[in-house]
């Protein structure tokens, strides 16, 4: 007998839903289908805009429902379980999301799931790996999120470390504004990178060899101290060699550290998950090191690196299998610990 779970991301700006099926006799479940609506509007304050964000979702997200039901040739009748995230992310956000997952299953009786945002991402790689299971360390690097995770199961989460200031990808966009790239900056600074030289300037490799905490406040200090110097000397600033500089020292923290973890750790499994991932430079490098360590690497492709209802409804998945359910009087939680 197959289980249907409808899964919806409201967190940030990517109005998402998808529907997952799966078997009993499988070890994940099928993704049938999965929309994603991405809010343009935000980048013309150079940043998520978070009234603006919750209007939008709150907008788009009954069509984006039907089309993914559409999509999957699935009606609601099939529907076992709905499965939402709780948090973290903008509240005003997330409550969009909630009060509708929770409106859909109290409607049609259905089981509600609430799902940590950050989980969700950690099972994005098992949606195209079905053979994907614990233990491993995972590195989930967003926008909001630098954790790296020991997994001895599913369900099961040690903090290895985390960042003390900004994350990875707060960190790239600030850089990104400096430079006048725009927002978002991970892709922007990516795409520049790859005409610049990474050796050019001496950017810092904060905490590198300082346990598995991470800190890129002071690497984005650094950049901004190169620019601030040249321009004051009258000096050109060449963008595509310190985008390529910035994002090399980014890159080798989060490799360094994810790898050491995993041997620390011994287990012989890395994963990756968030939108950062998406980024060619870490997982050409993780991959490199990976393989010089004899480490198998799982990385999510770029569609389902992003936020999307897919890892949520993975995720609920899970939890419908381990006899997990939400009581509908849950709310969104911005702050919710993983």
């Amino acid at each position: 007998m197959a289980d249907v779970v409808l899964g919806i991301e409201t967190s940030c700006d990517e109005t998402s839903a998808a529907v997952l099926v799966g078997e009993q006799a499988r070890r994940a479940p099928e993704l049938a289908s999965l929309v994603i609506l991405s809010q343009d509007v935000h980048r013309v304050f150079g940043g998520v805009v978070p009234e603006l964000a919750s209007r939008a979702h709150l907008a788009a997200l009954p069509a984006v429902v039907d089309r993914a039901l559409a999509e999957a040739g699935i009606g609601w009748s099939a529907v076992d379980a709905v499965a939402v995230t709780q948090g973290p992310g903008l509240v005003g956000a997330l409550l969009v999301g909630v009060v509708y997952a929770k409106a859909l299953a109290y409607a049609r009786a259905r089981d509600l799931i609430g799902v940590h945002h950050m989980e969700g991402h950690l099972f994005a790689p098992a949606l195209e790996d079905p053979e994907l299971a614990p233990p491993f360390v995972a590195l989930l690097v967003s926008g909001g999120h630098t954790l790296l995770l020991d997994v001895p199961g599913w369900g099961r989460y040690r903090l290895l470390g985390a960042t003390r200031d900004d994350a990875a990808g707060e960190a790239f966009d600030k850089v990104s504004t400096l430079l006048g790239l725009g927002y978002p900056g991970g892709p922007a600074i990516e795409r520049l990178a790859g005409e610049g030289d990474p050796a050019r300037y001496a950017f810092p490799r904060p905490m590198l060899d300082d346990g598995f905490e991470f800190s890129f406040s002071g690497l984005k200090t650094a950049v901004v101290r190169y620019v601030r110097s040249e321009r004051a000397r009258g000096e050109e600033t060449p963008l595509e060699d310190l985008a390529a500089s910035f994002q090399e020292a980014v890159v080798e923290v989060q490799v360094q550290k994810t790898i050491t973890g995993a041997v620390d750790k011994g287990v012989r499994t890395v994963v990756l998950g968030g939108g950062v991932v998406a980024n060619t430079r870490l997982r050409s490098l993780m991959a490199e090191h990976a393989r010089a360590r004899g480490l198998e690497l799982l990385i999510p492709p770029p569609e389902l690196c992003t936020d999307n209802g897919a890892m949520i409804a993975c995720a609920g998945f899970y939890r419908l299998q381990r006899g997990e359910r939400t009581d509908l009087g849950v709310g969104a939680n911005p702050g919710l610990s993983l």
